[in-house]
């Protein structure tokens, strides 16, 4: 298994691509900061609507990633991405929710899964965790958006538990890509989420925390993983980027290593 960035070929367009997912089953990418019309702190593939870009820009760069995928413009969905663990299921009808206007983007929600053919699936991020998975037997798909905040809420497994209730998956057949996101070396969190994770998670949390000179550095990666084994997973079916986007803030937006003002990466998911 392996997470690459390969060329788009356009616009000096590069797209991040786990060896997981097949080809003939599934669409899907992981943008990076290049190949856009974006200008200063958003240079230049910001994907992010609700960051003060100019608007038309973004629906610019849209198209641009879309097209770099094979994917129809302004066929996908979004949602709000609230920091909850709120799943939207979606349909046929709602397809272009979001793709060129925010408030039209399902509310509320920080994933969403289907069993629609070509209707992409999107969402954004700057540090966040982005959660990809997909099932080749039922023809499944569920993207997820892990900040610490869903990710303490257990948004992995919950995705996953509403891909099984929704669509009579297997969880050991589901294959998931855990994406570029802030790594432990650049993410040091208070005491508060450290609390929290320690609740939530007292049979792993050694294995996400750590302690170095007084300052607590969190997993965000290795926490969704480990919650992806907790759902029934298999270990050797989850494809990890191992990209931390605060060290790599050229390559990919980072809220810490931009400092609070840049863009949004997209993860999408599509089934053929």
């Amino acid at each position: 298994m392996s997470f690459s960035l390969i060329s788009g070929k356009k616009n000096n367009l590069w797209i991040g691509k786990f060896s997981i997912f097949p080809e003939d089953c599934f669409v899907h990418g992981i943008s990076t900061r290049y190949g856009g019309v974006s200008h200063g702190a958003f240079d230049s593939l910001n994907l992010g609507l609700h960051v003060e870009d100019d608007a038309d820009a973004v629906k610019q760069n849209r198209d641009i990633f879309f097209e770099g995928l094979g994917l129809s413009k302004g066929s996908g969905v979004t949602c709000q991405q609230v920091h909850g663990d709120r799943i939207a299921v979606v349909s046929r009808e709602q397809a272009g929710r979001g793709m060129y206007d925010y408030s039209t983007s399902i509310p509320d929600v920080d994933a969403l899964v289907t069993n629609v053919p070509e209707l992409p699936l999107m969402l954004f991020f700057a540090d966040c965790t982005p959660i990809l998975l997909a099932d080749p037997v039922t023809k499944a798909i569920g993207v997820a958006h892990g900040g610490w905040k869903g990710t303490v809420a257990s948004i992995a497994r919950k995705t996953v538990q509403r891909m099984v209730e929704e669509y009579g998956c297997n969880p050991r057949n589901i294959l998931a890509g855990i994406g570029p996101a802030i790594g432990p070396c650049c993410y040091e969190v208070g005491d508060e989420v450290v609390h929290q994770f320690t609740d939530a998670f007292p049979e792993f949390i050694q294995d996400i925390l750590t302690n170095e000179a007084g300052s607590n550095r969190l997993n965000l990666a290795k926490a969704n993983r480990l919650q992806l084994i907790q759902a029934g997973l298999e270990d050797n079916n989850i494809d990890m980027a191992g990209v931390c986007t605060s060290c790599n803030n050229r390559q990919f937006f980072s809220y810490r290593g931009d400092k609070g003002r840049t863009g949004r990466i997209a993860a999408v998911l599509s089934i053929r």
